[in-house]
C-alpha cells in the first residue's frame, strides 16, 4: 500500500550510508494511474548469496548496515524480539483451529513455551546492546553478489531491533534451506560471526566477543525457527484449502517438507 512503499522509502534512506544497499532516488505515494505508489531506486547487478562461497562477504553486509547505529528513521522498534516473535506466532498457529496437522501444532507450542523460558534466562545478556536498523528477510534470494561484494535488497519488512534478529535469520535452517539445501554447521556459523566481528572491528573499533556473539545468534536463530515452522503450518492450510493463490509450486513442496520433518527440526 502507499503507506508502505514510504515506510520502504524510509527504511533505505537510514541504510544508504552502509553503501551495501540500494540507494533510493525518489517516492511518490499516489502518482496518476498507478494504484500503491512509486518508489525509485538503483538496479543492482548480480547473483544470489552461496553460502559455501560467500559467508564472509554476507558478513561484511550485516557488519556495515548494524556499523551505521541509531538512526532517527520512523521504522517500526521491536524491543523485546524473542517475545515479540513468540506473539506473532502463536497467532500464526492459531489462526486455523481446524488444521489436518493438529501433531505439528502440538510440537510448535511446546517449542515455543520453551523457547520463552530460554529468553526469561538468556535475553537479559543481550538487552543492552544497541539497536540497530534490521532487515529481517535475509535470506540467500536477498543479496546480490557482484564480484567480490554482496549488498541486501529488500527492506520493506525493516525494523528498529537488536543485531541478532539479523544474525539470527540468517543462520536458521528454515532461512537457509528456503531456496538450497544447505544447513550452516557450527564451524560455518563461527566463520560467519567471526567475519562479522572482525568487520565491525575495521569499521567502529569495537564489537562484541564471539562468544556472545554466537550465543545471541543461536538464542534468535531459534526464535525464527518458530516463526518460519508457524508461518509454513499457517501457509499450508491456505495453500490446501485454496485460501491462498500459490505463485510457485516449490514453495508448497517445501512447506510440506519442514511440515514433516518438524519433529526433528523442533527437537
Amino acid at each position: 500500500g502507499v503507506e508502505q512503499i514510504e515506510y520502504e522509502y524510509g527504511a533505505l534512506k537510514a541504510v544508504e550510508p552502509s553503501g551495501v544497499t540500494p540507494r533510493a532516488h525518489h517516492v511518490q505515494c499516489a502518482p496518476k494511474g498507478l494504484p500503491g505508489g512509486v518508489l525509485l531506486m538503483d538496479f543492482l547487478p548480480g547473483r544470489a548469496l552461496d553460502y559455501h562461497r560467500d559467508l564472509d562477504k554476507a558478513a561484511v553486509v550485516f557488519a556495515r548496515i548494524h556499523a551505521l547505529g541509531r538512526t532517527d528513521a520512523a521504522l517500526f522498534h521491536q524491543h523485546e524480539p524473542v517475545n515479540d516473535i513468540a506473539t506473532e506466532s502463536l497467532k500464526l498457529i492459531e489462526r486455523y483451529p481446524d488444521h489436518t496437522r493438529p501433531e505439528v501444532r502440538d510440537l510448535l507450542t511446546a517449542y515455543r513455551a520453551r523457547l520463552l523460558e530460554r529468553a526469561v534466562r538468556e535475553w537479559s545478556a543481550f538487552a543492552a546492546d544497541p539497536a540497530v536498523v534490521v532487515n529481517t528477510e535475509v535470506n540467500s534470494g536477498n543479496f546480490l553478489v557482484h564480484d567480490r561484494a554482496a549488498q541486501l535488497v529488500d527492506w520493506e519488512k525493516a525494523v528498529i531491533s537488536s543485531r541478532y534478529q539479523d544474525l539470527g535469520h540468517f543462520t536458521a535452517l528454515t532461512t537457509t534451506r528456503w531456496k538450497t539445501d544447505v544447513v550452516l554447521d557450527a564451524p560455518m556459523r563461527r566463520r560467519f560471526l567471526a567475519a562479522y566481528r572482525a568487520e565491525l572491528i575495521r569499521l567502529t573499533g569495537r564489537a562484541p566477543e564471539l562468544d556472545e556473539l554466537e550465543a545471541g545468534t543461536a538464542l534468535l536463530s531459534d526464535a525464527v525457527l518458530l516463526r518460519g515452522l508457524s508461518w509454513c503450518y499457517m501457509a499450508l492450510h491456505e495453500y490446501e484449502h485454496g485460501l491462498k493463490p500459490l505463485a510457485h509450486p516449490q514453495t508448497l513442496a517445501v512447506i510440506r517438507t519442514y511440515m514433516d520433518e518438524a519433529r526433528c527440526i523442533l527437537n
